[in-house]
């Protein structure tokens, strides 16, 4: 040996072992060799890693990998068997690796160190190896295959067949769980890539097993962002694991975890959507239930339970991934085989009903129902033409079914009604005939279908399915469609009876409008009208239309419909108004006449049949020329008329006013046949023309008047019901109530018979006295009553008489005349009336014109100038109408719509001068200042110029209406100023070009300022504008020296000019109409105008903050000016950008509310679309003002501003609030696209966050005293947090959860602290609050902010957070932060272990500080987070706390302290199972004693502990001698609670123990037991001094150690002479319990002495109140019986025959029964059953047959007769007597007298007693005696 050799250390010696024996290792070149040398050297190289030195544990772990992992991948594919040896060998060395910090040097050096660096092929096969090493389960025996593996990849792992590899139980076998743990821990480190740790780290993170599966998730949250998903071998793969490959028996599928698991990552890649043949698989093997026939390709067997439901779910969300995102091709091919087997799935689970009636469906399959119905729809949609396009429409029909009848559910029909919304756009193309006629025959079942209908033959119809058809109907019908359209009718037509959304969706089907926006072309492109390019815009023909909806209704039959409109009366009118639109929209197309078919469509049908004289011609043209005489092509027309007459005379068709408007129009443009086919039914107006309805009683009238003037009506028809009309007009005056209305609608209707019958045929022969006691009666009226209604009709009369000559100044009846005529009106209508107005300018038709002062004319006209005082606008519209007639009469076009019959127009007054007159003094009322006559004027001036401005008298002075016009745009008037737009828009359309040009002139010079301006001068103190109308930074210009100022602040004093003139003409900024009109824009946007703007840059802040401005009038002028200035918006705003920025925020604390908000609304509108780079240097800035606009009263800079400005700070205004709120949400969005963008935008993200996050955080956010801010600061604040990528948010996550936790108690409602502390005032307790407060953190939002910041550490981070963690929890004040704190920890404790274990130790030692919280919730909530905590500290750590707890329950005084240790152990308990269960030695005694704690919250807390963790009463015995060491310890506490808690846990001890107690035990028990028995009384030491009897009666030391025996005897003795009544009673029984126990002892003496004054003074009769114990325990009366009943049977035992002569015998008995003859007088059943158990007792001690003396006989003579003298006794009393007779039958000597007079007792009390139990007791009794 050398000298070196010998020297050596044992360090040295062993590390050159070590290394000889890695060189063997690395040497050997065959598996033969390697086996061997393993044999040898693989147990003694293990061992080294338990090496007392450092240096060769580290020498054996960390250079010994590389050379096994060496070339790995190469070995392989030379030998797999020698492969699989090394890798077992690295599996088992991986154990006892400790790798380096995740992230530290180390740690990134690691995959170099191991040589992986350069062999990327063996890191891939270690890491592809360790996978399939978690992978790999050993359920069964030699297992051949597993989940996810191969058969060869089981034998590897196996080392192809060795035995017990993995039986840990064995030499050298491996723990396969143990084993599973340190590969993953293997993947986590730097020895591997993302991309070679991903698949392994997907298979841990889907173990069963927690500690595997969290290590699992950790990797895979970290490796997942690296890993692209759209790699096309990677989803290979992943299809190939779910699936496995069992065709050639290679490998087995996944385990469910797992695949649900890989589901979840193929739900994200769009590549997934392309593998078909896998995707069917997949869903089959998901859909496979035990009922189904298994599928060939379907991976695996069919599944139940739970796991099977989180699949099917999955799979049924992939379907659904699948169908959104497949490409075309591949949807196509998969679609039909994926529908079909859905369809099948639900089917299967009944259809349309779930199951049948007595089946329950669990929540998981109604889910997996839900999503079989949604999947359906989406691939349905994907693959219309296979599925959908067919000629039966199966698949639609059969999800319409499932609609109406499946009932399993409201959310199973949300998944229907998705199912079929998501194929709606499937039919929304141009569908072939036949398909279109059988949607709509679909369509037309299922709206026609009633609840309780047949689907199948035992099915019915549960739901409607109306909405879904009416959508389909409006979706994918065509509009000319008139079934469809019938469709909507339906809708409409069932009423208040109908779901809402069903009448409003077929509202939109008969909307043109309406129906493009729901269908929009499919060619953008399409330019021109699409309601003409598009065929499926069309309307529907009207004939038709008509057919389908009133067809036959003339004969009295049903439509073609065939539905009665009786039941859908809420549809009729809708029905005859889009007939009627559809008519006149298809005769005005003929001429190009119609509309565009926009959302004002009807109303604008309506403007041109009331107001265009042309429309209205091409209209009645077209009805004539298209039906003509052939009665089939009258038909339609016909059945319209007839159908609109029936919907207003006939009371159930709905609102009879539409219909009857429809009817009158249909009157008065219709042709001369459908007029005379009307008029047969004119006799049934009468009915509406004495209805209560005003409208219907007007519309009846004028029907009446066209329809019976015609003479195809009869005559003698038409004079009978005039003559009913006379009668009762002569009765006007004593009319009331419904005969007013009878009456008016008399008057109405006669007065358009007469005025249209005149027009057509003149005088009626034989009427004309009719005629005239009809205008007397009128004129009467309008003369004499006061009555509104006949008023009103008498006006309308003369109105329609004077519209067609029939009334005229000449024709005035006597004794009236046409000046009171005109007076009577005159006065009607100062007063407002439009009806007397219009008869004024009607009746001045019939007068000629006269220049006398008595001129009727004259007086006329002046009477409607003087109608001017009456401020009505509309009024003095009338008056402009009635005016144009009284100038022209009929040639007004103002009666356009007035004329309603063919021919001339009728006979008026010619005019000569009366036009010019009145124009000149229209125009001349126009330059008054009387502001009533100016709006009138201008309004008069524009109706002559509509009426009248084709004659010639208006033409040439149009002029002077111009400048007439021009002059009211400046008025401040906003009704003016729109009447002077609508005028000069007139007279620029009726004027010729020279006018024409002439007013473009002179707008552009006034608007540039090279005129005078429209509207006159203006002085320096002029008015100019509303205050604020254009507000400025420092005010609003309102005045001309406003204007020259602002012009100075700009720095152009030619602004003063051009303002100037924009302030003469405020109306055409603040005009929309009116700047569109003129065209100003084109003027404004010229070179000129720009290049002005491009020198005074300074107007482009104020313009742009202007377009924002809260008046209407001023926004809308501002943006359309601005589109004229601007002509690149873009370009203008970046090159302006910091201009209008910086006065944005200047603007934005200004003095006017109006400033602010517009300010506000500018920034919004300003960032939007920038790039930060752009406003990055002013987000700070924008986020503190914005918050600053919110609550400026509380922010004392802005409040300074305010006062330097000498003017109150309004900024309380809600609307300033509003548009700062809105600039905070679009703040808030830029920050959350940003944060979303992840990588793309990473640096201005930090920007933003690194600005806002302090500032949400400031008191001007939520720590703001405003709620306003608060709130919107904590929703920002929480949006944020949930849109930030981890990358961004992480640095900034330590110090934002600390101040989170913060911030839950200062964003507490101070009312909660209020009723906290008034509790009992509410009716609640203070405990009950804070349990909802608990509740209320728990649910938070900020809570769950906080648990998404946690999600986000790593390593780095994980150690600021410790910092600012600690500080949160020194620092929180109220309930909320604490326990949020807390919620915080737990959350790291178990979501978040592997960062957080490191640092679990340290705060388990902060939190032992803090859990002593002077509120319960809070301590509580400490003691879990304790539980929690002690998953990860060390065993020492552990230790300490549980030493904390017991220390804190022993030593302190509080009762909380001690609730507060049990919550602690409970949490260890409950929480950290596994690490309480490896001390329960040391604590299991601590919880046992704990558990017996007199405080009720202890207790239950130590109990539930003691429950919890410990399998039956024999763990007692257990853990015996610790427990009764600690109680003894404590038993002479000073503290009473924690004496007796010990005390009773030395009874239980003995309780449970029982007779199994051994003598060693009861030796260890003795010296405690008899410590608790010392002492006075306490509650409860009733049960120590039991436990003590059990332990006499179970243990051997009564009768083996003399002196144990009569100590226990001088115990028992001393307990029952206490004094306490209630434990007096027990301590007596058990001294009764102890005597029977000493059978050779006498002690009846000394017994006697003790319970004789007891029974005496229990036997005291007087009159002692009974009093209740104030504990709820029993009463004294109560305990007085029980006292008495335990003394006398103690007495009694004490009488013991072996130890007491014959004579002493005698004597005690004699004494005995001297007290309980006493006793057992009128004494309760308790007492009596003492006395009888007693003498049962007694006299089996009697020796058998044994001869009595006398004396004895005689004493026990009387014992027998007190069992059956008491009288009446309970059952159970009379039982136990017969059970002490037959104890001392069995014992009395024949021919005792004992004997005999016990035969007699039992015989006589037989006799008496009828229950069969006391009677059996009693035959025992005779038996006994031998009877």
């Amino acid at each position: 040996m050398s000298a070196s050799t010998a020297t050596e250390t044992p360090e040295a010696k062993e590390l050159s072992l070590v290394g000889k024996v890695e060189l063997r290792i690395a040497l050997a070149d065959s598996d033969t060799k390697l086996e061997s040398i393993l044999k040898t050297f693989l147990a003694p190289l293990l061992l080294k890693l338990a090496s007392d030195h450092i240096s060769v544990r580290n020498k054996d772990r960390l250079d010994l990998v590389p050379i096994l992992i060496h070339g790995l991948s190469e070995n392989m594919q030379e030998s797999a068997a020698h492969t699989a040896n090394l890798f077992n060998l690295l599996l088992r060395i991986l154990q006892f690796l400790k790798f380096p910090a995740r992230g530290s040097d180390a740690d990134l050096d690691l995959r170099a160190k191991l040589g992986l660096l350069d062999r990327p092929e063996d890191a891939s096969f270690i890491a592809v190896w360790l996978g399939k090493v978690i992978l790999f389960t050993t359920n069964r025996s030699e297992a051949q295959s597993c989940p996810g593996l191969s058969v060869e990849d089981c034998k590897f792992l196996q080392l192809y067949g060795k035995q017990d590899i993995w039986t840990p139980s064995t030499i050298g076998g491996l723990n396969l769980t143990e084993t599973k743990i340190a590969a993953a821990k293997f993947l986590t480190s730097g020895a591997f890539v993302d991309s070679e740790r991903f698949l392994p780290a997907l298979f841990a993170a889907a173990d069963p097993n927690s500690r595997i599966s969290d290590i699992g998730d950790d990797i895979l949250k970290r490796a997942t962002p690296s890993i692209s998903l759209e790699e096309h071998d990677l989803i290979k793969r992943l299809f190939s694991i779910y699936l496995g490959r069992q065709s050639d028996g290679e490998s087995l599928p996944a385990r469910v975890p797992l695949q649900i698991k890989i589901l979840s990552l193929l739900c994200r890649s769009k590549e997934a959507a392309t593998f078909a043949p896998q995707i069917i698989q997949v869903v089959q093997g998901g859909l496979a239930s035990s009922s189904s026939a298994s599928y060939e390709t379907a991976p695996g067997p069919p599944k139940q339970g739970l796991e099977s439901s989180k699949l099917r779910g999955q799979v049924f969300a992939f379907t659904n991934w699948v169908a959104r995102v497949g490409p075309k091709t591949s949807i196509s091919n998969i679609a039909p085989y994926l529908v079909h087997e859905l369809r099948s799935y639900v089917e299967r689970q009944g259809w349309p009903q779930y199951f049948d009636d007595d089946s329950r469906a669990t929540l998981a399959e109604l889910n997996s129902r839900s999503y079989g119905y949604e999947s359906i729809g989406l691939l349905a949609r994907a693959c219309p033409a296979d599925l959908l396009l067919e000629d039966n429409l199966d698949l639609l029909r059969w999800l319409f079914d499932s609609l109406s009848g499946d009932a399993s559910g409201k959310d199973i029909s949300i998944s229907i009604e998705q199912a079929l919304s998501s194929v709606i756009g499937a039919f929304s193309g141009d569908l072939n005939a036949d398909i279109e006629e059988a949607l709509t025959n679909l369509l037309l079942h299922h709206m026609n279908l009633k609840l309780g209908d047949n689907i199948t033959s035992n099915s019915k119809v549960i739901r409607s399915t109306r909405f879904a058809a009416v959508r389909f109907a409006n979706r994918c019908l065509s509009f000319s469609n008139t079934r469809a359209r019938w469709i909507n009718i339906l809708a409409i037509g069932a009423g208040p009876s109908e779901r809402s959304e069903v009448i409003e969706e077929g509202k939109k089907g008969l909307d043109p409008y309406w129906y493009r926006t729901l269908n929009p072309p499919e060619d953008v492109s399409v330019s021109g009208n699409p309601w003409t390019e598009i065929p499926k815009y069309h309307l529907p023909n009207c004939d038709a239309l008509i057919d389908q909806f009133f067809a036959t209704q003339p004969n009295g039959d049903q439509p073609q419909s065939g539905c009665d409109w009786k039941a859908l009366a809420h549809a009729y009118g809708a029905a005859i108004i889009f007939c009627r639109c559809a008519l006149l929209h298809q005769a005005l197309e003929s001429k190009h006449k119609a509309p565009i078919m926009d959302v004002d469509w009807k109303k604008s049908i309506d403007g041109l049949v009331m107001n265009d004289e042309m429309a209205r011609a091409i209209i009645k043209e077209y009805l004539i020329e298209t039906y003509k005489d052939d009665p089939s092509s009258r038909r339609p027309l016909l059945s319209y008329g007839h159908a609109a007459f029936s919907g207003f005379v006939e009371e159930s068709h709905g609102d009879a006013d539409q219909s009857g408007g429809c009817l009158l129009e249909l009157c008065s443009l219709g042709p001369g046949f459908l007029l005379d086919n009307l008029a047969s039914r004119v006799a049934e107006l009468k009915s509406a023309i004495f209805a209560n309805d005003h409208s219907s009683r007007h519309i009846a009238s004028h029907v009446f008047g066209l329809l019976a003037s015609r003479k195809s009506c009869r005559s003698d028809t038409t004079r009978s019901i005039l003559d009913t009309f006379a009668r009762v007009i002569a009765s006007w005056d004593r009319a009331i109530g419904s005969e007013v209305h009878q009456a008016q609608g008399s008057i109405l209707a006669t007065a358009y018979w007469i005025s249209r019958q005149r027009h057509r045929e003149g005088a009626v022969h034989g009427m004309a006295e009719h005629d005239a006691t009809f205008v007397t009666s009128v004129l009467a009226i309008l003369s004499t009553s006061r009555d509104k209604e006949l008023l009103d009709a008498a006006i309308v009369a003369i109105d329609q008489l004077s519209l067609f000559a029939v009334l005229s100044p000449g024709t005035v009846p006597t004794p009236y005349s046409a000046s009171a005529v005109v007076e009577k009106l005159k006065e009607r209508s100062k007063v407002g009336d439009e009806g007397a107005v219009l008869a004024l300018g009607h009746f001045a038709m019939t007068c000629d014109e006269d220049d006398s002062k008595e001129s009727i004319l004259g007086n006329i006209i002046d009477t409607l100038y003087g109608v001017h005082e009456n401020k009505q606008p509309e009024l003095q519209f009338a008056v402009g109408s009635a005016l144009s007639c009284a100038a022209v009469g009929w040639q007004s076009k103002s009666l356009v719509g007035i004329m309603d019959m063919e021919g001339q127009s009728p006979r008026a007054a010619t005019r000569s001068r009366t036009l010019f007159s009145t124009l000149s003094q229209v125009l001349k009322n126009c330059q008054t200042t009387k502001p009533a006559m100016r709006q009138a004027a201008v309004i008069w001036l524009l109706c002559l110029v509509q009426y009248c401005g084709h004659f010639e008298e208006v033409q040439s002075q149009l002029r002077q209406c111009q400048a007439a016009f021009k002059g009211f745009l400046a008025d401040r008037d906003s009704l003016n100023q729109e009447t002077a737009s609508r005028g000069l828009t007139l007279v620029y359309e009726q004027g010729d070009r020279g006018l024409k040009d002439d007013l473009i002139r002179d707008l552009v010079g006034s608007f540039t300022g090279t005129s005078a301006g429209l509207a006159g001068n203006v002085t320096e103190d002029t008015q100019l504008f509303e205050p604020g109308a254009l507000p400025t930074g420092e005010g609003s210009v309102t005045t001309y020296k406003d204007i020259m100022n602002l012009a100075a602040e700009v720095g152009d004093p030619s602004l003063v000019y051009r303002f100037m003139s924009l302030a003469s003409n405020n109306a055409i900024w603040s005009s929309r109409a009116a700047f569109g009109r003129f065209g100003l824009s084109n003027i404004l946007s010229d070179s000129s105008v720009d290049g002005y703007l491009a020198q005074n840059p300074k107007l482009y802040p104020a313009l742009f903050r202007y377009r924002f401005d809260p008046n209407t009038n001023v926004r809308s002028s501002m943006n359309e000016i601005w589109s004229a200035l601007v002509k690149d918006p873009t370009v203008t705003l970046n090159l302006h950008f910091d201009n209008i920025m910086n006065d944005l925020l200047k603007s934005i604390l200004g003095k006017e509310w109006r400033v602010r908000q517009a300010s506000c609304g500018a920034i919004a509108d300003l960032v939007q679309g920038k790039p930060l780079e752009k406003y990055e240097k002013y987000l700070t800035q924008m986020w503190t003002l914005t918050f600053k606009v919110l609550s400026p009263v509380l922010n004392p800079h802005f409040s300074i501003a305010c006062s330097r400005n000498s003017k109150v700070c309004d900024d309380i205004k809600d609307s300033v609030r509003t548009a700062a709120m809105a600039l905070a949400r679009v703040l808030t969005g830029i920050l959350t696209r940003s944060l979303e963008a992840g990588d793309s935008s990473a640096s201005g993200a930090n920007i933003m966050l690194k600005e806002i996050l302090p500032f949400l955080l400031s008191p001007s956010g939520l720590e703001s005293g405003a709620p306003e801010v608060q709130a919107f600061a904590l929703k920002t604040l929480l949006q944020i947090i949930k849109s930030s990528n981890g990358k961004a948010l992480r640095p900034f996550v330590p110090d934002l959860i600390g101040r989170l936790l913060g911030l839950l108690s200062s964003l507490e409602p101070q009312a909660v602290n209020y009723i906290h502390l008034n509790a009992d005032k509410y009716g609640m307790t203070a405990q009950q609050i804070d349990d909802a407060r608990l509740s209320s953190v728990r649910g938070s939002p900020m809570m769950e902010a906080i648990e998404r910041c946690l999600d986000i550490l790593d390593e780095t981070s994980m150690t600021d957070l410790q910092r600012s963690l600690e500080e949160a929890l020194k620092t929180a004040v109220g309930l909320p932060s604490k326990v949020g704190t807390s919620r915080a920890i737990v959350s790291l404790s178990t979501r978040h272990s592997f960062l957080f274990k490191p640092h679990a130790g340290y705060f388990l030692r902060l939190i032992r500080k803090l859990v002593l919280d002077r509120n319960d919730t809070i301590s509580t909530s400490y003691a879990a987070a304790c539980g929690y905590l002690a998953r990860l500290a060390s065993d020492d750590e552990l230790l300490k706390l549980l030493g904390f707890s017991k220390k804190l329950y022993f030593d302190s005084e509080d009762d909380r302290h001690r609730a507060i240790s049990g919550e602690i152990v409970h949490a260890v308990g409950k929480h950290a199972t596994d690490r309480f269960a490896s001390l329960a030695g040391e604590v299991l005694p601590f919880v046992f004693i704990a558990k017996h704690d007199p405080y009720e919250r202890a207790k239950e807390l130590f109990q539930d502990t003691w429950n919890e963790n410990v399998g039956g009463s024999r763990a007692v015995l257990l853990y015996l001698k610790e427990i009764v060491s600690l109680a003894a310890q404590y038993l002479e506490s000073p503290r009473w609670s924690i004496k007796h808690t010990s005390a009773f846990a030395i009874a239980e001890v003995v309780s449970s123990a029982g007779n199994e107690s051994s003598p060693q035990n009861n030796e260890i028990i003795w010296p405690a037991l008899e410590k608790a028995m010392s002492g006075k009384t306490w509650e409860g030491k009733e049960n120590v001094l039991e436990a003590f009897i059990k332990f006499v009666k179970n243990s051997t030391l009564l009768t083996t150690n003399e002196k144990v025996a009569d100590h226990m005897q001088t115990i028992v003795v001393r307990e029952s002479k206490r004094s306490n009544p209630s434990y007096r009673r027990h301590a007596i029984a058990c001294l009764g319990q102890f005597v029977e126990l000493r059978e050779e002892a006498d002690l009846f003496e000394q017994i006697y002495e003790i319970v004789e004054p007891v029974i005496r003074e229990s036997l005291d009769d007087t009159d002692d109140m009974d009093v209740d114990s104030a504990t709820g325990s029993r009463s004294s009366k109560a305990i007085k019986e029980e006292t008495l009943a335990s003394a006398i049977g103690t007495l009694l035992r004490s009488v013991n025959p072996k130890s007491r002569t014959e004579p002493d015998l005698v004597s005690s008995l004699s004494q005995a029964f001297e007290l309980v003859e006493k006793a057992s007088s009128g004494r309760s059943k308790l007492v009596q059953n003492a006395i009888f158990d007693a003498e049962k007792s007694f006299f089996e001690k009697l020796p058998r047959d044994h001869e009595l003396s006398a004396s004895l006989d005689t004493v026990l003579v009387q014992y027998v007769r007190l069992l059956f003298g008491q009288g009446t006794m309970a059952e159970q009393t009379r039982v136990k007597a017969a059970d002490a007779a037959t104890a001392i039958a069995s014992r009395a000597p024949k021919g005792s007298r004992i004997r005999a007079v016990l035969a007699e007792e039992v015989l006589s009390a037989q006799e008496q007693e009828r229950l069969f139990s006391v009677q059996q007791g009693l035959d025992r009794t005779r038996k006994a005696l031998g009877e």
